[in-house]
């Protein structure tokens, strides 16, 4: 078996120009965070497909490109040769083309939408770069930030208010969001930092089974990849039951 220290994420695609970008997208967790905006438009009264699509992309600039661009810009956790001037382009292109959409989204829906402009690019840039003391870069932050805030506009952008059902929605995409929090910081921990483990597990049995980084990081990013399928795949179904 490879030592998953190998590679800096499960994820990661190894060495080379097109397999880094790839790896900065964190392809599994964007659609998992994407996949929050789709079921809080789900569940707005009314479903215009063109103001899903413009919010999904927005998300897209903001949280695939632009967060993920920051955060790799700082201590290249992914471990990719994207150069550092790249790196602040798709940073700054993706948060202005994620205002712009948004901009565009305000003569549309009302400004309700406001709100939800400004906070966007404070959360990717604060957490990312962890600026306010690191006050958002906190798991109740990555919470908020990841998995509240796309279901809370997902739905603005297509009730054009805050309702409760809403702020529900937003709840569990925050409860899930924090549950990907809890099961990735050790995750990251054992395949970026860790350079040894010892120890063993003594059963009632009497039998023992022994640690390593392999077998305790299997379940954490077993049970990573199931809910990232699972959010998108509930997603999926939303959007079909509501748009067939």
């Amino acid at each position: 078996m490879a030592d998953p220290r190998a590679r800096p994420a499960y994820y990661a695609a190894g060495p080379g120009r097109l397999r880094d970008w790839w790896t900065l997208l964190h392809p599994p967790f964007t659609a998992w965070h994407l996949s929050y905006v789709v079921i809080g438009a789900m569940i707005a009264p009314a479903v215009r497909l063109d103001r899903l699509v413009a919010t999904l992309l927005a998300f897209f600039l903001a949280v695939g490109l632009a967060a993920h661009a920051l955060d790799e810009l700082y201590g290249r956790p992914l471990r990719t040769r994207i150069p550092s001037p790249v790196l602040v382009a798709v940073t700054v292109a993706g948060l202005a083309g994620a205002v712009g959409l948004g901009i565009a989204g305000v003569t549309r829906v009302g400004w309700v939408l406001i709100p939800f402009l400004v906070v966007g690019p404070v959360l990717v840039v604060g957490y990312n770069a962890e600026l306010f003391g690191g006050v958002i870069h906190t798991d109740l932050g990555f919470a908020a930030a990841w998995g509240a805030f796309p279901a809370l506009t997902g739905y603005v952008a297509e009730a054009g208010k805050v309702t409760v059902p809403a702020v529900l929605a937003a709840a569990a995409a925050m409860a899930l969001s924090a549950g990907q929090r809890h099961l990735s910081t050790p995750a990251r921990t054992l395949r970026r930092r860790t350079a040894a483990v010892s120890g063993s597990i003594t059963l009632t049995s009497d039998d023992v089974i022994e640690l390593d980084v392999g077998r305790l990081l299997e379940p954490l990013e077993r049970a990573l990849r199931s809910l990232s399928w699972g959010v998108v795949l509930l997603a999926a179904a939303l959007a079909t039951a509501r748009l067939a």
